[in-house]
């Protein structure tokens, strides 16, 4: 029997003050997070498509220095340009546009520390 099951479900990525992340995340990657209370804790939804994988915001202790796991994560516009919103918005790019199959993307840090990936999809 095959395992159809995503490698990735889901992804959680503490930060120290969940408004100023709400605001850092809204502003790089176009996309509202939706603050939700989620078992003891309220949290900041980043969905996608429908079936998709997302990932949450919650208050917590973050890895620091880019230390932690990457999630990477879609966003608006090209490359270029959320590299841009995300140093302006207090992130630091850490590295060059990278293009694979898919797209092309680039690690960066949020302001708490995580490690991140801005992704830009392929126009195939």
């Amino acid at each position: 029997m095959t395992d159809t099951t995503p490698a990735l479900v889901w992804g959680e990525i503490p930060v120290a003050n969940l408004s100023a992340a709400i605001t850092f995340y809204e502003t790089v990657t176009g996309r509202r997070p939706v603050r939700q209370q989620m078992g003891p804790n309220e949290t900041a939804v980043l969905a996608g498509a429908e079936g998709a994988a997302g990932a949450h915001l919650y208050e917590g202790r973050p890895a620091g220095d880019g230390t932690g796991p990457t999630l990477h994560l879609a966003c608006s516009g090209t490359l270029e340009a959320t590299m841009e919103r995300c140093t302006a918005a207090g992130g630091r790019v850490v590295s060059p546009a990278i293009t694979i199959p898919a797209g092309r993307f680039a690690y960066a840090i949020d302001p708490d520390g995580n490690s991140i990936g801005l992704f830009e999809a392929g126009r195939g």
